[in-house]
């Protein structure tokens, strides 16, 4: 899917996994990769040939492509265990970049789609559209968007250990 985005033109932001640094995205600009663009779509070469990027200086997000290790035809999901991507999302929707408008959607394997309810929780950010290699299945918005960060669900070491929760923490905190 990468490939095919930037083979079109568009500009991708890849997280930095676990969000581990201050500038935590990475901007693939296909301006500037011009004929490198296979280089840039594995994880280490988006490492190698992004733009690391704070999420403060990111456009607003038209689309977001999230993994699921299982999806639900109603927009349930259950991402790697991580819970990363649901907290990527919550970071983007918390700073006005992710909105209600913004399409969410997961590639799988139709044997990904489950057949008995996926339990969704407050934190989980469910699909818009499931896509597999026959089909693109919309999904009716059963399940609410977290309104942003749930700060209660966080951990003071968790905020503690990804710098750009630390800094809009502290932030929150002095504007109380």
């Amino acid at each position: 899917m990468r490939l095919r985005a930037l083979r079109d033109g568009k500009r991708l932001f890849v997280a930095v996994p676990r969000l581990r640094e201050a500038r935590c995205f990475l901007e693939l600009d296909p301006a500037r990769l011009a004929g490198r663009e296979r280089s840039a779509v594995s994880i280490r070469g988006a490492a190698r040939r992004g733009k690391p990027t704070r999420p403060e200086d990111m456009p607003p997000i038209d689309l977001v492509v999230v993994g699921s290790v299982a999806v639900g035809r109603d927009g349930a999901r259950i991402g790697k265990g991580g819970g990363f991507a649901d907290l990527e999302l919550a970071l983007l929707t918390e700073l006005g970049l992710v909105g209600s408008d913004t399409t969410v959607t997961t590639t799988v394997h139709p044997l990904q789609i489950a057949s008995v309810p996926v339990p969704m929780l407050p934190h989980d950010v469910p699909l818009d559209i499931i896509v597999t290699p026959d089909e693109s299945l919309p999904c009716a918005r059963r399940y609410p968007r977290p309104p942003g960060v749930i700060w209660s669900a966080l951990s003071a070491e968790k905020i503690a250990e990804i710098p750009v929760l630390a800094r809009l923490a502290g932030s929150r905190g002095r504007r109380r």
